[in-house]
């Protein structure tokens, strides 16, 4: 049965649309140019017709033939564009500098120009003949409360998926329906339905099974539509697992491939670090051991890291070896305006050797071992402590909903100044909703500018 579903999304008329203007552009070019694009052995309308595939395929790769992608201009001008250069790019290379092929560029130059033209005009009138032509379109009833379908409406509107919404059947008897659900299969024959869909919210407690296993014995095809009224900005996707339909909220990202440039780009980077500052790292350790023979080099403390996995960070020892219990007897110093987060400017607990690497930030070169390991990421938000994440509430959670880093958002934006942890929290939060490699870049950039200029904000 699955093989019914393969590209269903798609919007096969509009990709024939984009052949068809391809190839009048092609026609086009060769009347100006005096070219008979169908003589000398069909090179000018191959290059025409192959321009036209590798477009079409770029613009079906970026989801354009989709019918539920919402039709915003700026988008699909942004998306037809990129189509288009790339395909450029690719064409010209292999035309002109791999096949040296014998094109007249005239002609490719004019090609070039109505082939862009006529793509931008076959997706606004592609669409409004569609949006324009109720009677090709499927006759459709949505079940459920009339109210709760104005934002589904307004989102078909925007989209290239059109439904001729023939009217809304209600569970009970209501003005303004075509009728109850219970009636739902002669309103269905009444009407010619070939469409119906169901509004399935977390609030409505209506078993909607039979109107499902009705539809789909009538032959009628049925949408059921999930409606957990979020409050929260959460992406989603749908998905099946099997026979299963799954519907998969999410705030961080998924991608697989852009997870696997981030943790290359952290080995990448905490080995090179290693390497660069293995000097430095080897004067901290001398120096921890002349001023505190007794005491340990690296101080380790447990860390809550992604979704609360438990793991040891490791620091220059940069405090008093008996700091952790003189801590309960500075919390009324806590320069923190709340009980989610422990610092204090002058820490009375810091040696002199401590002081001076607090300063230059070079405490925390041994969590390169961490990014390493991959407990630590070299850019995320930083991880709190045992006692601390006793005390959050449940939306402070999100913040470790992605890999610890060593540096991060709040790092860069003055965190020396920020004694509110809200602040902090909505700072992790604009970086997990926005992350992406150049962030990451962007942040690791700031954080050595801001250790060049000495300024202390570590903790």
């Amino acid at each position: 049965m699955g093989k019914y579903n393969k590209d269903v999304k798609a919007n096969f008329t509009y990709m024939a649309s984009d052949f068809v203007v391809g190839i009048l552009a092609a026609v086009l070019a060769g009347f100006f140019t005096k070219i008979d694009i169908f003589q000398f052995d069909g090179r000018h309308i191959i290059l025409c017709v192959g321009f036209n595939l590798i477009c079409i395929f770029m613009n079906k790769g970026a989801k354009l033939y989709n019918i539920t992608l919402f039709f915003y201009p700026d988008r699909i001008f942004k998306l037809i564009t990129r189509s288009f250069i790339l395909t450029t790019a690719i064409v010209t290379t292999l035309i002109f500098y791999v096949g040296n092929a014998n094109i007249e560029k005239n002609f490719f130059l004019i090609f070039l120009l109505y082939e862009y033209i006529f793509l931008m005009l076959s997706a606004y009138l592609e669409r409004l003949i569609r949006k324009n032509n109720n009677r090709l379109n499927p006759r459709t009833l949505l079940l459920g409360d009339k109210e709760k379908y104005m934002k589904f409406v307004s989102f078909i509107e925007k989209s290239n998926m059109n439904l001729n919404i023939i009217g809304y059947v209600s569970l009970d008897e209501c003005e303004g329906y075509l009728g109850k659900a219970d009636d739902l299969e002669e309103i269905v024959h009444d009407n010619a339905i070939d469409y119906v869909y169901i509004m399935d919210s977390k609030n409505d407690e209506t078993d909607f099974k039979p109107y499902v296993d009705s539809c789909i014995d009538m032959g009628i095809t049925v949408g059921l539509i999930v409606d957990h009224d979020r409050n929260i900005d959460a992406h989603s996707y749908i998905s099946s697992i099997g026979t299963y339909p799954m519907i998969t909220y999410h705030t961080v990202v998924l991608n697989s491939g852009a997870k696997v440039m981030k943790r290359v780009m952290d080995v990448l980077g905490s080995f090179i670090a290693i390497l660069l500052f293995s000097p430095i790292m080897l004067i901290a350790s001398i120096a921890i051991k002349i001023e505190d023979l007794q005491g340990p080099v690296v101080f380790k403390q447990i860390r809550v890291g992604q979704n609360g996995r438990q793991f040891y960070m490791y620091k220059f020892r940069s405090m008093c070896t008996d700091a952790e219990e003189k801590k309960k007897e500075l919390m009324d110093m806590n320069e923190m305006d709340d009980e989610y987060m422990f610092k204090i400017k002058d820490d009375p607990r810091m040696t002199k050797v401590g002081k001076f690497l607090r300063k230059s930030n070079i405490d925390e070169l041994p969590q390169l071992f961490n990014v390493l390991k991959g407990d630590m990421s070299m850019v995320g938000t930083r991880p709190p402590t045992l006692d601390e994440v006793a005390k959050y509430k449940r939306n402070y959670w999100r913040r470790v909903s992605i890999k610890s880093g060593i540096t991060g958002m709040w790092q860069v934006s003055g965190r020396s100044n920020i004694t509110d942890f809200e602040k902090v929290v909505e700072l992790d939060m604009i970086y997990i909703d926005e992350w992406n490699i150049l962030l990451d870049i962007k942040i690791i950039l700031k954080t050595v500018l801001k250790m060049i200029l000495r300024k202390n904000d570590s903790y």
